[in-house]
């Protein structure tokens, strides 16, 4: 019998953060702790903006943008943000999506398949993807709820299991 497998991947639907960003806009523009603030969140280029007239209201601006992301399943460790900055009389913050696994990150979710895992399963990397093999189902779904229980400092979903 073949060997199953699937792939452990870091990827953001890109479509439901604009729905998250678009969602967060129309909460900004309409609630009433936002009237004359300047506050506005947008897309530029491939990063999030996000601006307002002063430091808290910039910060408040994130969250409400973070809490749409968490409706809509998307993983908060995608999201990378910088700290507030002075730009003239406004703040800004600027975040991008992190997609893909990097090598380094490949190899400590490897190691950790290998030292806590079940007996021959294998992990390969495969660009900016994982991708375990056994002969098992059952390993497969150990391993699955083993990564879950980890705390990685990125995003994995799982997909191809077959």
């Amino acid at each position: 019998m073949a060997d199953s497998s699937f792939d452990i991947v870091s990827k953001v639907e890109r479509q439901e953060v604009d729905n998250a960003l678009n969602q967060a806009a129309k909460e900004i523009s309409q609630r009433y702790d936002f009237k004359g603030v300047d506050a506005s969140i947008a897309w530029s280029g491939e990063r999030i903006e996000m601006r307002a007239n002063s430091e808290e209201r910039v910060k408040a601006v994130l969250d409400i943008f973070q809490s749409k992301l968490i409706k809509r399943g998307i993983s908060l460790k995608a999201l990378d943000t910088g700290d507030p900055q002075a730009s003239g009389k406004e703040y800004r913050i600027g975040a991008s999506l992190q997609e893909g696994i990097s090598q380094d990150n490949a190899k400590k979710v490897a190691k950790v398949i290998r030292d806590e895992g079940p007996k021959g399963v294998k992990a390969q990397v495969q660009g900016d993807e994982l991708r375990v093999t056994s002969k098992s189902r059952d390993s497969l779904q150990e391993v699955i709820t083993l990564l879950k229980g980890q705390d990685f400092d990125f995003a994995l979903q799982f997909v191809n299991y077959r």
